[in-house]
């Protein structure tokens, strides 16, 4: 228990919420600083405005009148924050509430701040004033003071207030923060627990979501792509579980035809250990081609030959994959027809692109009967350029169309043909790499297929 809770004070969330307290206490004190600065300034200007025009009225009062006027001001004086006192030169009091000049106070006509050392009569205490010396004609020093101890009050009043309110702030502030902090620490527990069951080999298990925030757009991509392994890996297992059914009937074959051979008690002709052989050595360059198509599809897969993409011009490409394979349906009897239109480059890799459309008109031309159809086409979309392969072939039902762009898939209707059911999965791993599109379509209800190939980027579709 308190491993975890030196392991929680250790994380993310509390050491933001330990650098905003940090932060928040600076400002705080910087604000406090700055408005007590403000406030105080502001009111010694005002404070020193009312005696600059004490000062003012004062010269205008005639010297031998000045004793009068003093004792009249001290008698409507009911706050008690502006004193006066008059002395002589050599410091004698004459009028007012000062009762002496207060020592280290300059005769300059400037306003000073002074704190101690102030007499004053009766029982007033002493207080924080300001003051300033008047040099009379008659050489007598009127000094005239004000109180400043409400300026300073008011301060330690709004710099209090502020203290306290800023120490509430910081409260509610870290106790919101620490209960977000919480409830974020809690959704990353359970991510760290199904990621745990997830490391655990539970692969259908997926992090929380519904925070709608950073974490849960990255639990969503973590989903994302957990649906994506799960997938390739039941692609890998169906491919495995595939290629063993597949490898057994030709090992079997192969075995079969070489201990025909080898334990034959009945001596036999040249001639039929030979055939014998070939048959084994067909068998063998069957299973290496089958081979040598999983390596290719694992190798366009891994998306390695993007850095090769340039600009390829279809219609040069579908011309010369139709003149490469017209002898070849010629040779079966059936009838290829061709039709390029004039579509615009696509960036892509051409020998891939050769390949997989290739292998797209192979398989057309090897399950089209003879006397039959194969059309490749290339039209102008609104988007892009489409491929369009057609046959007159056995066809592919709807319910196999997505299985048979799967590794070593082979249809119902094809099984007793020959082939590894890798070429359309080839072609499928190659349109994947550019973002194409390929759908398959039935030409008709008894027979014949349709192939599409969008050839433009469906990457934000």
């Amino acid at each position: 228990m308190h491993a975890n809770q030196a392991h929680r004070w250790h994380s993310t969330t509390f050491k933001w919420l330990s650098i905003y307290a940090a932060v928040f206490t600076l400002s705080m004190m910087v604000l406090i600083s700055l408005v007590g600065w403000s406030v105080t300034t502001k009111m010694e200007f005002d404070n020193d405005l009312l005696m600059h025009w004490q000062q003012i009225y004062f010269l205008s009062i005639d010297d031998t009148k000045l004793v009068d006027v003093i004792r009249r001001r001290m008698e409507g004086e009911r706050m008690h924050t502006n004193f006066y006192g008059l002395f002589t030169a050599d410091g004698r009091h004459l009028a007012g509430d000062i009762l002496a000049l207060p020592p280290g106070l300059p005769a300059d006509a400037q306003r000073h701040t002074l704190s101690k050392d102030v007499i004053l009569a009766g029982d007033t205490p002493v207080p924080v004033i300001r003051a300033v010396v008047q040099t009379r004609q008659n050489g007598n020093q009127l000094v005239i003071a004000r109180d400043r101890t409400h300026v300073l009050y008011i301060r330690r009043a709004i710099v209090s207030t502020l203290v306290t309110g800023g120490l509430i702030c910081l409260i509610v502030s870290l106790a919101t923060g620490g209960l977000l902090g919480l409830r974020q620490m809690r959704r990353v527990g359970e991510i760290r627990r199904a990621t745990l069951r997830i490391a655990d080999g539970d692969l259908k298990r997926r992090l929380p979501t519904g925070g709608r925030d950073e974490i849960d757009m990255l639990a969503n991509l973590v989903n994302h792509m957990l649906d994506r392994i799960e997938q390739l890996i039941d692609e890998v297992k169906t491919a495995c579980d595939g290629i063993a059914h597949d490898l057994q009937s030709p090992l079997a074959r192969i075995r079969m035809l070489l201990a025909s051979v080898a334990d034959n008690e009945a001596p036999i002709g040249e001639a039929e250990a030979q055939r014998k052989i070939d048959r084994a050595r067909d068998e063998t360059d069957a299973l290496l081609g089958r081979f040598r198509a999983l390596l290719r599809i694992a190798e366009i897969d891994a998306a390695h030959r993007r850095s090769g993409f340039e600009w390829t011009d279809l219609r040069v490409l579908v011309t010369e994959i139709g003149e490469l394979y017209e002898p070849v349906a010629e040779d079966r009897g059936i009838r290829l027809h061709v039709k390029v239109d004039d579509v615009p480059p696509v960036l892509g890799d051409r020998a891939l692109l050769f390949e997989a459309f290739g292998n797209l008109l192979d398989n057309a031309v090897k399950f089209t009967p003879p006397e039959g159809n194969v059309r490749i086409s290339l039209i102008m979309h609104t988007r892009g350029p489409i491929l369009t392969i057609s046959d007159d072939g056995p066809g592919i039902p709807e319910h196999e169309h997505e299985f048979v762009l799967k590794r070593a898939y082979r249809g119902e209707r094809t099984r007793h043909l020959p082939g590894s059911g890798l070429g359309l999965s080839l072609v499928s791993a190659v349109v994947a790499l550019h973002d194409f599109s390929i759908h398959i379509d039935e030409t008709s209800d008894t027979c014949g297929t349709t192939i599409r190939v969008e050839c433009w980027s469906h990457e934000l579709d």
